[in-house]
Parts: C-alpha cells; structure tokens; sequence
C-alpha cells in the first residue's frame, strides 16, 4: 500500500497522497558533472541521450518511456513534468549511477 497513516480523533485512516507539511523543500535531479537542476524534460532528455538512453514507444498519453539499447533497464515518468517526484528521480538515479544525484532545492 502506498500512501501514509493519518491519526486523528482516535481513528485512522490511510491517505493516498498526504499533504506536505508546510515549509517541506521539494527535491530536484541534478546533472552531478555540471551541477545543472533539471528543470524540464527537454533538459532531461537531453542529458539521458547522451548516456546512451532513447525514447521510446511515444504512443502512451500519460508516460514518457526510455529504453538503453545495451541494456535491458526501463524508465517510465509521467508526461507531466509537474508529476516528476522524488520516485521518480530515484530511478533515474539508481539507472545511471553518478550522473545525476537529488537535492534539496
């Protein structure tokens, strides 16, 4: 089950997408060479393509797909950049290990 646990009046509840508590940084992917913060997927794409990556399958209306040819890894991010979590960064960080870290920003 994904989501939190939400206690209140003596009951709980599990909630989905919990608010963020205010004051909560978001998290950015950063390009560790340059130190660039991706800040939309054309910049992301770019960087992908140079390590080797390549869109793949543009038929689906909500998922970008990317696919290593010498590989047999996926990545899958929501057509949305406004979408683009911290799940998400974390795969595209663990698939290509110190080319991209995430911070604070």
């Amino acid at each position: 089950m994904a989501g939190a646990w939400e206690v209140k009046d003596g009951g709980y509840r599990l909630v989905d997408n919990p608010p963020k508590p205010k004051g909560q940084r978001r998290q950015v992917l950063v390009d560790e060479p340059t130190g660039e913060e991706v800040t939309s997927y054309t910049v992301l794409e770019e960087k992908l393509a140079a390590l080797g990556w390549e869109k793949y399958g543009a038929d689906h209306p909500q998922i970008l797909r990317f696919r290593q040819e010498s590989t047999a890894l996926l990545i899958y991010l929501p057509k949305d950049f406004a979408k683009f979590k911290l799940e998400h960064m974390d795969d595209v960080v663990a698939k290509n290990r110190g080319a991209f870290f995430v911070r604070d920003g």
